[in-house]
């Protein structure tokens, strides 16, 4: 998974534009984006197809807001440069609780 930092509208244009896109949106101070991490690489070899990238809210909280992700951690899937589903909430997820949700999509 890609981390990126400070993510802009340039930037989330140029990385949603082909194939599917799963974005968290996380920080390093949140237990429930922690509580999450041992899961991904097998969430994302489970959705292969997909392109992850884990987003550091707080230095993006600008395109965060404009998005409304107001709670972490969160996730947001583009297909082709089109939003196509968002799973956002302050809530903790578990492994298959994200599954399920990417899994919807298709």
């Amino acid at each position: 998974m890609e981390q990126i930092k400070e993510l802009n509208k340039a930037k989330l244009a140029d990385i949603t534009k082909n194939g599917r896109v799963v974005l968290e949106f996380s920080a390093d101070w949140c237990p429930d984006c922690r509580f999450l991490d041992p899961f991904m690489p097998e969430i994302e070899k489970d959705f292969a197809d997909s392109k992850f990238y884990q987003i550091d809210r707080d230095g993006s909280v600008d395109i965060a807001k404009e998005m409304n992700i107001m709670g972490i951690p969160s996730f947001v899937v583009y297909q082709d440069g089109a939003e196509i589903g968002r799973l956002v909430n302050k809530d903790r997820k578990t492994k298959d609780e994200v599954e399920s949700f990417l899994r919807s999509l298709d």
